[in-house]
């Protein structure tokens, strides 16, 4: 049987009004981003694990569409390395004002942005607080809690034995993961190597104001070396479980 098609993009005006009249008035969208993800990862890796969060989120909410990802953000600390393509906060803010008010204007009335690069998070959050405050008849949610996200992966990896360092913050064990879930032909396992395996916390000030060299010459910090398909498939899913149980609380849906 084939499943009913959820992508707006690759719907005509007619079958989205078609859904909208349905009651399809929930919408999901990722916030990704281009930037290096060390010498085994595509600087695509952000936006291959929102797009596929957003469609199991979309999936698993029922009556709700996907909006396209938007696969650019803000990546400034990883400019130093090339292929990274960085937007600053206000650019990447006005960019999701305008998209989020043509959602409403359509009808949606639950707007659910799911950033899946840290760097997009304080942006996301500030424009989300400003739409509520503004929309009358939208509600726009988002789950902004990085640490607790990067906590969850960590605690995720740990069942397999593997160090929330090692799971990492940027291209370690838990992305990389994913990844190879998602398109194991872009990942080069072979070039996959140990990068940062302290402390992020400890050092996020550091990478901030310096960027990632500052931490890791090859822009991993974790390790990637552990990586497996079949963990990736369990951290997409559980990540996606998580998404869903505080946008149902925050949405009642």
């Amino acid at each position: 049987m084939q499943m009913a098609r959820i992508q707006i993009s690759e719907m005509s005006w007619v079958e989205i009004r078609e859904a909208l009249d349905r009651g399809s008035r929930t919408v999901v969208f990722a916030v990704g981003a281009n930037e290096q993800h060390g010498p085994h990862l595509p600087t695509s890796t952000d936006s291959l694990i929102g797009e596929a969060l957003a469609s199991k989120v979309t999936r698993k909410l029922g009556n709700a569409l996907q909006a396209p990802s938007i696969i650019v953000g803000c990546s400034e600390p990883h400019m130093m390395l090339p292929g990274t393509v960085s937007l600053g906060p206000d650019t990447l803010k006005s960019l999701l004002r305008d998209y989020c008010l043509s959602l409403a204007r359509h009808g949606f009335k639950n707007i659910v942005i799911l950033p899946s690069h840290g760097g997009n998070f304080a942006a996301v959050r500030e424009v989300t607080d400003e739409l509520n405050r503004s929309l009358k008849e939208t509600r726009v949610v988002a789950y902004t809690d990085l640490k607790g996200l990067l906590s969850s992966l960590a605690e995720y990896s740990s069942k397999y034995g593997i160090s929330a360092n090692e799971s990492g913050a940027h291209a370690g064990e838990s992305e990389t993961s994913m990844v190879l879930a998602l398109r194991k032909d872009l990942v080069k396992m072979e070039h996959a190597e140990e990068g940062f395996v302290g402390s992020f916390d400890d050092k996020i000030e550091l990478f901030r104001n310096q960027g990632v060299t500052a931490l890791s010459k090859n822009g991993v910090l974790g390790d990637p070396r552990k990586a497996e398909v079949g963990k990736g498939e369990e951290y997409l899913e559980r990540w996606a479980e998580r998404m869903l149980d505080f946008i149902r609380k925050e949405l009642d849906v």
